[in-house]
């Protein structure tokens, strides 16, 4: 130290151990790094210490004392030591101000900005914002704001944008004054003003310091005379500013820089104003970096805990910096402070640095307490909201009944003091608290929660009486998605209960957010519903886990509809067909499905996650998240619970055929036809690594090793590769497999990795050392064919017991089990495309057979604990399966060719199996069609076989009706007077041929189509019959003269049914893409289409091909068959009713002489019986 500055703390010594309080100024010289924690243990607050300790230390700690004397209001001691501030050396410079110039120095500690903090990361952006306006008051008078939320660091930033040498001898060569402010009242502001006189004053070196003003007003005067004259390029730094009066009192043409909490201060003085904001929380990286400097000083060695307190505290610098301080004292108390912030325990981070205020807590109070009376009741009521969670001013305007205006005025006030956050991103704006904010909140009135709950509820109810909003706006979709959240929290249970038990409240939330927040309403609240009825409580949850596929699809299905097919003793059905019951009163359609009490649904969740097939989905290693991939080239996670989505990634650029997870959870790896292998970090929802040159194939399956260490992913295509994640770039290549690679999985130890191959051979390698250790030839295991192609032997999978001592596989419909050590292999089970079968290994007998999937499943996986089962499918749903419920079925399961009878004493429905036999013999081939007679006394079959045959129940005779070259798959009989015993028949072969039943002569053959002939129809009255074709044309026939009468076109795909209505006007025909038209039958006009502009997911306008179409007796409805059934209005085309099946494909409904009951089979044989749900007499 210089031994002038070193003599003046040797002159003052008395005068400064009388007045001055350690502890405050030692902060302070911390962060400048002149005093050491060690140092500040022997100084323990003892000023006289505190000076012998700086007569020991150099220039920089003068300085440093000179500063902070100077920032602790102690002017006038501070003017003491003035005169005799040292230079700084170029050596101490550099150490001392990060190579800060001795001009900027020098203007920096006359001017009593604070140095960095002991620990400090750079936020270049922000810092480049703050400079950038600073620029802007380089030839004018004006203010910078600097505004953000208690502990966002404004003031770091504020001190650090004058640490540029350019920017202050080019803008502010006169100097930079930092005064820091804080909550004052008069008298104290004057003492501010005084000081800053002084400092101003003590500059003028040789003139004696006029008297310290005695008012605001003179002191306003002084500074004005001493900027505008002496320092008019001069910087005013305002630091903490909380109220106006402050600003005006220093609002005398001048150029500030101020920090608040309050941006709309400067709404108060005259001048240029440019604003600054800062956000609340540093990115992950930054504050990690900030904990590591306290601590341990490398972000690598950080332990699990430094994450979790950043992400709690949403990176808060306060918050942070704090805890670092405090863990820099206490190193082995991470779990305690991350537990003091999950708790919201504010009080107990206590001040550890200079920053103003003793604990978390209080910085927190602090906005609140400058508030008005009644914006302190108003703010107290945002306690309700939940965490990332926005909200329009509307929604407030429920809870406070004020008008939107008014709402917006108080909003404006919280988000102008840092109490609130607006996104003006969207129009409405949309508002939120800071988690931080959010938690003090609820922390403060704790004891007050259920109350403020209930005022939400209570508001809510009164605003809207007559049910929830379905606007679907941004107000709508808040109360839809927290209403229940309201209700739980207040312990309004009977709310609660009459909300979710109702299937209105479910179809208004299914169609604005979809199945899976009602889902998860109902788990998260199950214990309070249960409480009134657990039963009711699995039923709704049920009726959504099975039917959330259709829930999601637009245009939004009848819900009430859907709920009829629930069981008769449900309340979900109950409800149902009481609101059936009350809208078919006003002409509304509504279907009972009577028979399905012989049917159970085994599947506990449908998803519906994508648009194409999927080709595979596996659990989280916890079992809590399901991730699916497929055709789409997307990635998705959703809940295991719920289906509630919860990432999505445009994952390659062609189709992804597999994904897995790591053993933590944390990363999920998937592989693509494009070649690429792609690994994500999920919690940061980015991508990690992508692997792009290895593979020259598509890569058909990846993996990871169970454990982490090391973590491993094997990848297979023509070529297996192993890659270690852990390193930069490691990867081995295992050989051995003579054709493509279909599938590879780790062995519970990971000690070996096996491979299943297109060569019908499966491998088994070593994971330390790549190498093979055993081969199974599955092959061989087949009886030879003499054809090439029947002979191939495809290992598709394989898996691992749980003990790791077997390895199954799958070869085209087998499985085999290998015994590792003894080579022994048993067939145990065959596979079918649709369905997915449960078998025990140990009894070799299949537990169950889950039904449910329209299309080949493509991948079945087990939860980690077993419970549930996960399936896959080309028809684009996932399903979960509770492995304890499946069971083999005993419902008889129908094939789709069958007919009905409608008799007075019931119905009967006749099956014709695909084969050659029932009770009645004779065909050669399948059997397609069978009909009865009118009288019910003769039955009619067609078949692949070409032929047509007609026997009589009464005498067992059989009439063959020979004459079509190609399979005769329908036929139609002749019902009129004149016509009692004739049959039209027709087939692929393009023809029409009339038969006489009796003796089985042929009276016409009618050459009608090029193509294959797909259906046939005759008018009620018998004078026409229509074909359609696979050419996309119908045509409109004379049974008179056999010729044609109409050429129609218009459909772009084969046109697969028709029917004539039934009074012979009108002509529906509906082709493979699902749409239906209806002509004129007179001229053939064209008169309507239906389903036009309204594909469904399956990409098509009704699920499928449109099979079969049926007019009701008044021709008003329409019934058609596809991937499902509709019921249509004829006159304007629009759709009344829509019925999903259980599975798809149907073939044809048979529909009741009144119109009131509809009979179909779907591809997996269930049979549904359906009335028409008819209104109670009142």
């Amino acid at each position: 130290m210089e031994e002038r500055a070193r003599s003046c703390l040797l002159r003052s010594r008395s005068t400064l151990v009388k007045d001055i309080k350690a502890s405050y100024l030692m902060d302070h010289m911390i962060s400048d790094g002149v005093l050491s924690p060690d140092e500040e243990e022997v100084v323990k607050e003892q000023a006289a210490a505190l000076l012998e300790v700086l007569l020991r230390k150099d220039n920089r700690a003068y300085i440093s004392f000179y500063n902070a004397l100077v920032r602790e209001n102690y002017g006038d001691l501070a003017g003491i030591l003035h005169n005799d501030l040292p230079l700084v050396s170029p050596e101490a410079e550099k150490s001392f101000a990060d190579g800060c110039t001795s001009f900027l120095q020098m203007k920096l500690s006359e001017g009593g900005v604070p140095q960095r903090p002991v620990v400090f990361v750079k936020r270049p952006e922000l810092l480049n914002q703050i400079q950038k306006k600073l620029y802007q008051l380089q030839n004018t008078s004006g203010w910078v704001t600097v505004y953000g939320m208690a502990g966002s660091g404004k003031s770091v930033m504020a001190s650090e944008a004058l640490r540029d040498h350019t920017l202050v001898s080019e803008c502010f060569p006169d100097g930079v004054h930092w005064l820091s402010v804080g909550q004052l009242d008069r008298p104290d502001l004057l003492v501010k003003m005084q000081s800053l006189c002084f400092r101003l004053d003590q500059n003028q070196s040789g003139e004696s310091c006029p008297r310290p003003p005695s008012t605001i007003e003179e002191a306003k005067e002084r500074l004005r005379f001493l900027i505008l004259r002496r320092y008019p390029r001069s910087l005013l730094i305002l630091d903490d500013i909380w109220d106006s009066v402050v600003l005006r009192a220093f609002d005398i043409q001048c150029r500030v820089i101020i920090t608040t909490r309050d941006k709309s201060l400067t709404d108060s003085v005259s001048g240029l104003r440019l604003d600054v904001p800062v956000d609340s929380g540093l990115e992950e990286e930054k504050a990690l970096e900030i904990l590591s400097l306290y601590t341990i000083g490398k972000v690598q060695k950080l332990p699990d805990q430094a994450l979790s307190i950043v992400r709690e505290c949403k990176g808060s610098p306060l918050v942070v910096s704090l805890i670092g301080a405090l863990l820099r004292e206490f190193p082995e108390r991470w779990d305690y402070y991350l537990r003091q912030l999950q708790k919201k325990q504010f009080k107990r981070i206590r001040k550890s640095s200079s920053y103003d205020y003793e604990a978390l807590d209080q910085a927190m109070d602090a906005s609140i307490q400058v508030l008005q009376e009644d914006y302190k009741e108003l703010y107290r009521d945002l306690t309700v909201l939940e965490k990332d969670v926005k909200i329009p001013a509307k929604v407030l305007s429920v809870l406070w009944n004020l008008e939107v205006e008014e709402v917006e005025d108080v909003l404006q006030e919280f988000v102008n003091k840092s109490l609130l956050f607006r996104d003006c991103n969207q129009r409405p704006y949309l508002y939120y608290l800071h988690d931080l904010q959010l938690d003090f909140l609820v922390e403060q009135n704790r004891t007050q929660l259920g109350e403020l709950h209930t005022k939400v509820v209570s508001q809510f109810q009164k605003h809207y009486k007559k049910g929830p909003p379905t606007s679907g706006d941004i107000e709508c979709l808040y109360w839809i998605r927290f209403l229940p959240h309201h209700m739980a929290k207040a312990g309004l249970s009977q709310e609660l209960y009459s909300l979710m038990f109702s299937l209105d409240w479910v179809r208004a939330k299914a169609q604005i957010l979809g199945p899976a927040h009602l889902i998860k309403d109902y788990v998260e609240y199950g214990a309070i519903l249960d409480k009134e009825n657990g039963v009711v409580r699995g039923q709704f949850q049920e009726f959504l886990s099975l039917n959330g596929h259709y829930l999601d699809q637009r245009p939004f299905p009848d819900v009430v509809q859907l709920a009829l097919s629930q069981p008769n003793s449900s309340e979900v059905y109950r409800q149902a067909l009481l609101q059936a019951k009350q809208k078919a009163h006003q002409g509304a359609l509504y279907l009972d499905w009577i028979n399905k009490h012989s049917l159970e649904n085994l599947s506990r969740l449908v998803l519906q996650p994508h648009q194409g097939s999927i080709y595979y989905a596996c659990f989280s290693k916890d079992g809590t998240k399901i991730a699916s991939c497929g055709a789409n080239k997307r990635l998705r996670m959703f809940k295991s619970t719920t289906g509630e989505k919860l990432q999505e990634f445009q994952a390659h650029d062609d189709e992804v055929l597999c994904c897995t997870f790591s053993p933590d959870n944390r990363l999920i790896a998937t592989c693509s036809s494009d070649r690429k292998v792609k690994v994500w970090n999920i919690e940061k929802g980015c991508l990690l690594r992508s692997f792009e040159e290895e593979h020259e194939e598509q890569i058909n399956h990846c993996q990871f090793t169970n454990t982490s260490r090391p973590l491993l992913l094997a990848t297979c295509s023509n070529d297996k590769f192993l890659w270690n994640l852990n390193k930069a770039s490691s990867q081995n290549t295992l050989f051995g497999h003579m054709e493509p690679v279909n599938h590879c999985c780790f062995s519970p130890s990971d000690a070996y990795l096996a491979t299943s191959s297109s060569d019908g051979t499966l491998k088994l390698f070593e994971v330390s050392s790549t190498n093979e250790w055993k081969t199974i030839d599955v092959s061989c295991l087949f009886p030879e064919k003499e054809e090439a192609e029947e002979s191939e032997v495809l290992v598709k999978c394989s898996t691992w017991s749980g003990d790791g001592s077997k390895i199954i596989c799958v070869a085209k419909n087998a499985v085999f089990v290998s015994v590792l050590y003894l080579c022994v292999c048993v067939c145990v089970c065959v596979f079918v495309s649709v369905l997915v079968f449960l078998w025990d290994f140990e009894s070799k007998k299949k537990v169950a057979d889950c039904s449910g999937h329209l299309s080949w499943v493509r991948c079945v996986q087990f939860s980690p604990d077993g419970s549930e089962l996960l399936s896959c499918s080309d028809d684009q749903t996932i399903r979960l399966w509770e492995t304890n419920k499946v069971h083999t079925s005993s419902v008889a399961l129908l094939k789709r060719d069958s007919d009905v009878l409608f008799e007075e004493t019931g119905i009967t429905v006749l099956e014709v199996p695909s084969g050659d036999t029932l009770t009645l013999q004779g065909h050669t081939k399948t059997v397609f069609h069978c009909q009865f007679s009118h009288d019910g006394q003769t039955l009619v079959t067609s078949s692949e076989d070409t032929t047509i045959r007609v026997t009589s129940l009464l005498r067992f005779e059989c009439v063959i009706l020979k004459g079509h070259t190609e399979p005769v798959r329908r036929f139609s009989l002749l019902h009129t007077s004149a016509t009692p015993q004739r049959l039209l028949s027709w087939s692929f072969d393009g023809t029409v041929k009339v038969w006489d039943m009796v003796n089985g002569e042929k009276i016409q053959d009618i050459l009608c189509h090029q193509g294959a002939i797909l259906s046939c129809d005759v008018s009620p009255d018998g004078r026409r019959f229509t074909t359609t074709s696979a050419d996309k044309t119908a045509k409109v026939w004379s049974c008179d003269s056999w010729k044609m009468l109409h050429l129609l076109k218009g459909h772009r795909d084969c046109v697969r049914s028709s029917r004539f209505s039934w009074d012979g006007r009108r002509l529906a025909t509906g082709d493979d893409n699902g749409e239906i038209r209806l002509w004129n039958v007179r001229d053939g006009a064209p008169l309507k289409i239906y389903s036009r502009g309204s594909k469904d997911s399956m990409d098509s306008l009704h699920g499928g091909w449109v099979t079969d179409l049926h007019f009701s007796p008044d021709s008003k409805v329409l019934v058609s068959t596809g991937g499902y059934i509709k019921w249509w209005n004829v006159e304007t085309g629009e759709a009344l009713q829509t019925f999903y099946t259980a599975g798809a494909n149907l073939k044809r409904i048979h529909v009741s002489p009144d119109f009131s009951t509809f009979i179909t089979i779907d591809n997996i044989g269930i049979l549904y019986i359906l009335k028409k749900v008819v209104p109670e007499m009142e």
